[in-house]
């Protein structure tokens, strides 16, 4: 059967869900550059305006890994994971899923994070790491013997998604929210084993769960929200019915999410202070700029910043070394606890110092 971007673009108007056969074709001709702006600004709004099935992003995401220089030769013994957020919270916080994985680095463990510049925070994970002195530039064949010397690598997004230039001119004259403000996780050329992934988005919460569970059915993740804290009685505020919150969890409240399982997929809830982290005000994390940023990565790096920051840091480490280890989630959050207060990731502190 042939399909025709009119007949796509039709069915969209009409707020009726593409078939994977149409999402495959749609998004097939948009990575490869056989789109006109105006077709791809219409497929793109159109998703977003019916509101995008985990079927469509999971087929966008399959078309962008299979024009991606993929990473090849990992080994498959131990578990490899990507922490790594969505974006968009808004919150300018200091860079925690980066210092997490170089945590997880610095504790034996290997980690393969895949992200970008700063688009809406202060500081991006590469714009972290390149002011940390670590490599921006290593390519899909460096990545395993990196990843043996230091048990980190770093795959910048733009170096490994050539195919992303036919869609960044149309992304920026659209200027809104599209499906590709959540595509970044999903996109890990190196198809890591294990997940932690935070979605800033409460609306997009189940439905990156379940766009995994489509495209990554043998990984192990979670995919967690958190909320933004607490009112005065104790209650939740925020989260996937409210406002809005973090894509990470935090000492502000408690996150909800999924669990990812070989495709299985459940509700998750964690409350921080069931793990003996007290309660902590937004504002203790947030960064100015990326000067600032820098220092603070460092500051958690080594132990010396603020408690706020090493026990947001903690949480996540800890739910990071519980996804990895299967170790029961209380004695992961004590491991990470200690980890971070003793600094024992300071050796990425300045890698070129």
């Amino acid at each position: 059967m042939s399909y025709s971007m009119r007949d796509i673009l039709d069915t969209l108007g009409n707020g009726v869900d593409l078939t994977p056969k149409q999402a495959a074709y749609a998004f097939g001709e948009l990575f490869e550059g056989e789109l006109s702006p105006a077709q791809a600004g219409a497929l793109l709004m159109g998703l977003r305006a019916k509101g995008e099935t985990a079927l469509e992003v999971a087929a966008a995401a399959r078309a962008g890994l299979e024009r991606a220089r993929l990473v090849t030769g990992l080994p498959t013994d131990r578990p490899i994971i990507d922490i790594v957020g969505t974006g968009g919270d808004l919150s300018n916080s200091f860079n925690c899923s980066t210092a997490v994985a170089l945590y997880l680095a610095a504790l034996g463990h290997r980690v393969v994070k895949h992200g970008n510049r700063a688009v809406s925070s202060s500081s991006g994970s590469a714009d972290a790491l390149e002011g940390l002195g670590i490599r921006l530039d290593t390519g899909p064949d460096e990545v395993a013997g990196e990843l043996a010397r230091q048990g980190f690598v770093f795959l910048f997004a733009p170096n490994y998604h050539p195919a992303f230039a036919h869609i960044a001119p149309v992304r920026r004259e659209l200027g809104v929210r599209t499906l590709f403000n959540l595509m970044g996780p999903l996109l890990n050329p190196a198809l890591p084993s294990h997940q932690l992934l935070g979605v800033g988005q409460p609306y997009a919460l189940k439905l990156m769960a379940e766009t995994l569970a489509l495209t990554a059915p043998d990984l192990t993740a979670l995919v967690i929200h958190g909320i933004v804290g607490f009112d005065g009685s104790g209650q939740e505020t925020g989260g996937p019915g409210g406002p809005g919150g973090f894509d990470e969890l935090t000492p502000f409240g408690p996150a909800v999410g999924f669990a990812l399982d070989r495709g299985k997929v459940t509700p998750f809830h964690l409350d921080p202070r069931e793990f003996g982290i007290p309660v902590h005000d937004p504002d203790e994390v947030r960064v100015a700029d990326k000067a600032a940023a820098l220092t603070a990565i460092r500051d958690v790096l080594t132990g010396k910043a603020g408690k706020a920051m090493q026990d947001m840091t903690a949480l996540n480490l800890g739910a990071a070394l519980h996804l990895v280890s299967g170790k029961a989630l209380a004695d992961c959050m004590r491991e990470a606890r200690e980890a971070v207060a003793d600094g024992a990731a300071k050796r990425f502190a300045n890698v070129n110092g």
